[in-house]
C-alpha cells in the first residue's frame, strides 16, 4: 500500500506543478523539482525515502540517452561536426578547465575539482530547447549554435559516466589499497569484448529480430523488445564496471539507421518522460534546501559566479566564432545554467565517493538555482538590450556604392536570397537592402554583397539609385514594414515596378490597394506544386494533375480579384468567398460529367 500512496503522491505533486511552472514559462524541469522540494525531506516530508527513488529513477537517464543515441545519424552528426566538436568541444574545456582550476585553487582535489568543473559546464538540453521553441529562435544563428553545444554535451555525458567508476575505484583504492594489476588489465579487456559485443549483437541479432517481431504484428511485444534492448546493454555495461547509460547510447546509435527507428522512439518516449520526470522530483527531494538558508551568500555567489563564467565563455567563442554581437549576447544568455545531467553526474560521483556528499549536495542547489533564475536572466537581459538600443548608439546605415542596378532587392531573407542568387548566375547587377543587422552579418559570412539600410527610406532609396533601376523586388517579412515600403516606392518612383511577396491574402489586398500588380504569395506556388504530385500518387495522369492545378490556380487569382474588391467589407468578403468555392467545385463536377478526350475520340 505504501508503494501505491507514494506513486499517488509523486503523480498529485507532478500533476500540480507542471502545468502551473508551464504556464508562468519557467518549463517543466523545474517544475518537477519544486514539486520534489515539496513533498521531499526538505519540504512537507511526505516521502523520505529519497535514495531509492533516485536509483530507480535513473532508468529515465537510460532511457533519454537511449533516444539521444536514435538522433545521432552519422551522417546528420557528419554534417554539423564543426559547430558540435568544434563550438561545442570549446566551450565544454574552456568552461571545465576554468571551474576546474578554481575547484583546486579552493583545495578540492583535482579529480573532484575536476567533475564539478566539467558538470557545471554542461547546460540544461530540456530547459534551452524548450525556451527557444517558444521564442521562435531555433534556426536563428545563436539558436543554431546552442543546439550544437547541447549536443556535444549529450555526448560529452557519454564517456564521462562510463569513466565515473573508474575514477571511483582509483578514490578508494586511495583509502584501501589499489586493486591488482592483473586484475584491472582483464577487467579493462572484459570492458573492451562487452562493448565488441553489444556492436556486434546490435547489427547482427537485433535489427533481424526486431523484424521478426514486427512480423508478428504484436505491438506490445514490439515495445517489449525495445525495453529489453535497452535494459539489457545496460546491464551488460554495469556488469563490466561501467555506466548503465553508455550501454543505452551504444544500444540507440546502432539503431539510429535502422528502418524501425521512429516506432522505437514512439515507443520508449512515454516511459521515458515519466521516469525522467520522477528522476527531477527525485533530485528537487534530494536538494539540500537547507543549504540555503544556512548559507545564502556562499549558495547565491556560487551561482552568480558559475552563470557569469559560462556566459562570458560563451560569448567569447560565439564572437571568436563568427557570430555578431548580438547573436552572441543571446548565446550567452540562453546558455549560462546548470544542466540535468549534472544532477547525475554529482549523484553518480558521490556514490563512488569522488565528491563528498556535502559537496554533491552543494551543487546541486547550485544547478537547480540557475536553472530556475535562467527565464529571468533572459528576460531581464531583452529588457537591457531593448532599453539600450532605445538609449545608446545606434549603428550607422551602409553607405551604399555608385552603381546602376537594374534590380533593387528590399529583405535579403529566404525569398530575397533566392531571387538574388538566381539573378547573379545571369550575372544581372541588383543592390539588396536589409533592415536587420544581425541578417546583414550573417549573410556576409558567406561572402554575400548584402547593405544595411531601411527600403522605406526615401534617402536611401536615392542613394540605391532606385531611380535608374527597372524592378523593385520587394521580399520584407515584416507586413507592416512591406507596406510602407510599397507606399513609398510608388509615391516617390511611379516607373519602377514593385513585384512583391505577400504573406498571406490580407497581405496581398493591401499591396494592391497601393497598386502593386505583380505580387506571388508565400507559399501558393510551391503549394500547387505539391498538390500537382499528390494527384500523380493517386493514380491520376500527370497532364490531368497539371490541368486540374492550372484550372485551380487561375480560378483562385481571379477569386483574388473579386475579393480586392470587397475585401473592407468583411460580410461582403465573407459571401464572396463563400461563392467562389462553390462555383469552383460547380466548375470541377461539370469536368467531371464532361466525355474526356479519349472518350470523345471513340464516339467519332
Amino acid at each position: 500500500m505504501s508503494l501505491l500512496s507514494d506513486a499517488a503522491i509523486f503523480l498529485g505533486a507532478a500533476v500540480v506543478a507542471v502545468p502551473l511552472f508551464k504556464r508562468i514559462g519557467l518549463g517543466a524541469v523545474l517544475g518537477y523539482l519544486v514539486a520534489g522540494g515539496l513533498i521531499g525531506p526538505w519540504g512537507l516530508r511526505l516521502i523520505t525515502n529519497v535514495e531509492a527513488i533516485l536509483h530507480f529513477s535513473e532508468l529515465g537517464v537510460v532511457l533519454l540517452l537511449f533516444l539521444i543515441g536514435l538522433e545521432l545519424q552519422p551522417s546528420r552528426l557528419w554534417v554539423l561536426r564543426r559547430a558540435v566538436f568544434g563550438l561545442g568541444g570549446a566551450q565544454v574545456a574552456v568552461t571545465g578547465a576554468l571551474i576546474t582550476g578554481i575547484g583546486v585553487a579552493l583545495g578540492l582535489r583535482v579529480d573532484a575539482a575536476a567533475i564539478a568543473g566539467v558538470g557545471l559546464s554542461l547546460s540544461s538540453t530540456a530547459f534551452v530547447l524548450q525556451i527557444l521553441a517558444e521564442k521562435g529562435q531555433m534556426q536563428a544563428q545563436h539558436g543554431r549554435s546552442a543546439f550544437a553545444i547541447l549536443l556535444f554535451q549529450d555526448l560529452a555525458v557519454i564517456p564521462l559516466l562510463a569513466v565515473l567508476p573508474l575514477l571511483g575505484s582509483g578514490a578508494a583504492a586511495k583509502g584501501g589499497g589499489a586493486p591488482a594489476e592483473g586484475g584491472s588489465l582483464a577487467s579493462s579487456l572484459t570492458a573492451v569484448a562487452v562493448v565488441l559485443a553489444v556492436v556486434a549483437g546490435g547489427r547482427y541479432l537485433v535489427r533481424p529480430a526486431f523484424r521478426a517481431i514486427a512480423a508478428a504484428h504484436a505491438h506490445e511485444i514490439f515495445t517489449a523488445a525495445a525495453l529489453l534492448v535497452v535494459l539489457g546493454s545496460a546491464l551488460l555495461m554495469v556488469h563490466v564496471g561501467l555506466s548503465m547509460s553508455l550501454g543505452a547510447f551504444m544500444a540507440g546509435v546502432l539503431l539510429a539507421d535502422s528502418e524501425y527507428r521512429h516506432e522505437l522512439e514512439a515507443d520508449i518516449e512515454p516511459f521515458k518522460g515519466l521516469l525522467m520526470g520522477l528522476f527531477f522530483i527525485a533530485v528537487g527531494m534530494s536538494a539540500n534546501i537547507g543549504l540555503l538558508a544556512d548559507r545564502t551568500a556562499l549558495v547565491l555567489g556560487l551561482v552568480v559566479g558559475m552563470m557569469a563564467l559560462k556566459a562570458a565563455v560563451l560569448f567569447g567563442l560565439g564572437r571568436a566564432s563568427g557570430h555578431g554581437a548580438a547573436s552572441a549576447r543571446d548565446l550567452a544568455l540562453a546558455l549560462p545554467q546548470g544542466g540535468e545531467f549534472a544532477f547525475v553526474l554529482f549523484g553518480l560521483a558521490a556514490a563512488q565517493g569522488i565528491l563528498d556528499r556535502p559537496l554533491s549536495e552543494l551543487l546541486v542547489v547550485v544547478v537547480t538555482l540557475s536553472m530556475a533564475l535562467t527565464p529571468l536572466v533572459i528576460a531581464v537581459g531583452d529588457a537591457l538590450v531593448r532599453r539600450w538600443q532605445r538609449t545608446g548608439p545606434t549603428r550607422e546605415f551602409d553607405a551604399i556604392e555608385d552603381s546602376d542596378p537594374r534590380v533593387i532587392i528590399a529583405g535579403y531573407g529566404r525569398f530575397g536570397q533566392i531571387v538574388s542568387r538566381v539573378l547573379r548566375t545571369r550575372k544581372i547587377p541588383f543592390t539588396a537592402l536589409e533592415a536587420s543587422a544581425a541578417q546583414v552579418d550573417f549573410v556576409r559570412q558567406y561572402g554575400n554583397k548584402i547593405y544595411y539600410g531601411d527600403a522605406s527610406r526615401l534617402d536611401l532609396l536615392r542613394a540605391a539609385r532606385a531611380d535608374k533601376a527597372k524592378i523593385f523586388v520587394l521580399a520584407i517579412d515584416d507586413v507592416a514594414s512591406s507596406v510602407k515600403t510599397a507606399e513609398v516606392v510608388k509615391r516617390h518612383f511611379p516607373d519602377l515596378e514593385i513585384y512583391a511577396r505577400a504573406r498571406n491574402r490580407q497581405h496581398a489586398y493591401q499591396l494592391m490597394d497601393i497598386g502593386v500588380k505583380v505580387l506571388a504569395r508565400e507559399t501558393f506556388l510551391s503549394s500547387l506544386e505539391v498538390a500537382e504530385r499528390v494527384l500523380e500518387g493517386l493514380g491520376m495522369r500527370a497532364p490531368d494533375a497539371r490541368a486540374t492545378v492550372e484550372r485551380f490556380r487561375a480560378h483562385d487569382e481571379q477569386a483574388l480579384l473579386r475579393g480586392h474588391a470587397v475585401h473592407n467589407d468583411e460580410a461582403k468578403l465573407i459571401q464572396t468567398a463563400k461563392q467562389t468555392a462553390q462555383e469552383l467545385e460547380s466548375l470541377f463536377e461539370t469536368d467531371a460529367s464532361a466525355p474526356s478526350g479519349d472518350d470523345k475520340a471513340a464516339a467519332v
